[in-house]
């Protein structure tokens, strides 16, 4: 199966860089360029892409706009955005609108090519630690609009309580081997549950899982 990669950035160099690094590669192609979010939106609504590699800081419509329209409307595609360090706001909000991780703009190639394969898979590159740095970081940023938490504690309800407490573990950082010992639980068995809690909250991977228990306080900033 190739990987059909849409590349989003408002430097030419950048992209024609990233160009080389995925032609290179058997299992991947360029499925087009985008110097701007409106473009990138446009480019994924009339072909097939599965991965954006997403600028963020753009003129016109920015990256984290784009990322938000993107998902909302292209649920099988997934977004990695770029970013200059790890603790960077606009990662944050690239996490909360729908990004299945981010990368470095200074990753090495194969790092690069690594997470592209990673979300195409349908996993997460942003280690759930690394995530719960980012929330406690900007958590005065996450909302409180009352309509969301209604829905979204709807939703929580029809968790069960091993699953619940799965998720509280697994926002704290957790990998599924340190729940499993949290819990005296096969690791496996972790694994189902986290399919199960992603499943009902309808969320796409275990980064999105960190970032619903921070926005409904289930778990707290450090």
């Amino acid at each position: 199966m190739t990987i059909r990669v849409l590349l989003v950035d408002d430097q030419p160099l950048m992209r024609v860089a990233f160009s080389l690094v995925l032609g290179s590669q058997p299992d991947m192609a360029v499925a087009g360029e985008a110097e701007d979010g409106a473009e990138a939106v446009r480019l994924v609504a009339e072909g097939q892409v599965d991965v954006v590699l997403m600028d963020v800081r753009m003129p016109g419509m920015d990256g984290i706009e784009a990322t938000s329209r993107i998902v909302a409307a292209n649920p099988d595609t997934k977004v990695l955005i770029l970013t200059t360090f790890d603790l960077d706001e606009y990662a944050f909000a690239g996490l909360r609108a729908g990004a299945s991780g981010f990368l470095l703009k200074n990753a090495q190639p194969d790092e690069l090519l690594a997470a592209i394969r990673s979300v195409a898979a349908g996993d997460a590159v942003v280690a759930p630690r690394i995530t719960r740095r980012l929330l406690d970081t900007f958590a005065s940023q996450l909302p409180t609009d009352g309509g969301s938490r209604a829905r979204a504690d709807e939703a929580v309800e029809a968790l069960t309580a091993r699953e619940r407490s799965v998720l509280v573990l697994l926002a704290r950082g957790l990998s599924n081997a340190e729940i499993a010992a949290e819990l005296n639980l096969a690791e496996a068995t972790v694994k189902t549950h986290v399919s199960r809690i992603l499943l009902k909250l309808g969320l796409r991977d275990r980064v999105q899982a960190v970032v619903f228990a921070y926005e409904n306080r289930l778990v707290l900033p450090a």
